[in-house]
């Protein structure tokens, strides 16, 4: 009961002097000086401790700033992987605009769209040129779905699990695929040379027009890869004596050794492949009236 009384009265008298130094503040100009020399004292202090907080706040905003930074490139360099493959097919379109049908054969691609996917491991087994990226079901991927990267075909699926699939690279030795000359129109088929990460062009008559340097695409045939996207050059042409079949080496376009990011294709409908295929015959009879 004391000490409640007690308190009480020191409340009390902190209340009236309180209520006496803001009259006399307001009154005399003694005080407005006392208080600006008191301000001065502890602007340092008020500075000293507004300091970490300012720090913080900056600290926040630099870390913020370079996490967009880091997103915006990641978007940025997927965008570019993207309109490299594009470019591709635009290129190789313009080399074959020469007549119509190769034109309307490189159709395709109008009927095309892709999905960035990361490689997360390779197979270290000599005799086994296979990756695992990181889409799966989750993400419709589907086997024998192509993969592209920058440059040109990278390989396929071969198997797909819920989060991650399997891709056979286009050196490995069970590896092959339709191409044509895209300097002659010849067709052929490419097959994997496992550990010497290169290709050969097979079963090509000594009477053939092969040329070093030639470039190999996609012929669109056996309906695994579409048509018209690069897969290797041609390195070395030789005539093996009594053998009536060329020995052809082909050096992959494709950075398979190199390339983190690629691209997986999906073909769209029939229905928007005929609508572009329509629109491509309506441009080359614009162009030949002209």
């Amino acid at each position: 009961m004391f000490k409640s009384s007690f308190l009480g009265l020191r409340l009390t008298v902190l209340i009236l002097c309180s209520v006496v130094l803001m009259a006399f503040d307001h009154k005399q100009a003694q005080f407005k000086q006392l208080r600006s020399a008191l301000l001065t004292v502890v602007s340092p202090l008020q500075i000293a401790m507004d300091w970490p907080v300012q720090w913080v706040t900056w600290v926040r905003a630099n870390v913020s700033s370079q996490q967009s930074l880091i997103e915006e490139n990641a978007d940025l360099r997927a965008e570019s992987l993207y309109l490299r493959a594009r470019l591709q097919r635009i290129l190789t379109l313009q080399d074959e605009n020469k007549n119509l049908r190769a034109l309307l054969q490189s159709a395709s691609p109008i009927g095309e769209y892709f999905s960035v996917a990361k490689l997360l491991a390779v197979s270290i087994e000599p005799y086994l040129a296979q990756v695992v990226l990181d889409k799966g079901k989750q993400h419709k991927v589907y086997m024998g779905q192509p993969v592209l990267d920058a440059k040109g075909v990278m390989g396929q699926v071969v198997h797909v699990g819920a989060l991650t699939s399997r891709v056979m690279l286009i050196t490995d030795v069970h590896s092959a695929i339709p191409v044509q000359i895209a300097r002659t129109g010849m067709r052929g088929i490419i097959v994997g040379n496992g550990p010497r990460n290169e290709l050969q062009l097979i079963d090509v008559p000594d009477t053939s027009d092969i040329q070093d340097g030639d470039l190999l695409l996609t012929s669109g045939l056996g309906l695994r890869y579409p048509p018209g996207y690069p897969v290797g050059t041609i390195s070395t042409v030789s005539n093996p004596v009594g053998d009536s079949f060329m020995m052809i080496k082909v050096k992959p376009t494709a950075q398979l050794n190199k390339s983190r990011q690629v691209l997986l294709v999906w073909r769209k409908s029939k229905a928007t492949f005929r609508e572009a295929e329509n629109s491509l015959k309506q441009l080359t009879q614009q162009r030949q009236h002209s």
